[in-house]
């Protein structure tokens, strides 16, 4: 979605308010697990 929408990891991380790092593990699919609270955030951001 970052992709189609032309948005960078840092504007993500201030509209959210999420961390880079947590951003940066979600982006590239090596994140362990996934916080409810972070999928909140970007949904309401992405509007999904």
């Amino acid at each position: 979605m970052m992709g189609e929408r032309k948005i960078r990891i840092a504007n993500v991380d201030k509209e959210t308010g999420l961390s880079r790092a947590t951003l940066t593990l979600l982006y590239k699919e090596t994140s362990q697990k996934v916080d409810l609270e972070a999928i909140e955030k970007l949904c309401l951001l992405f509007e999904c």
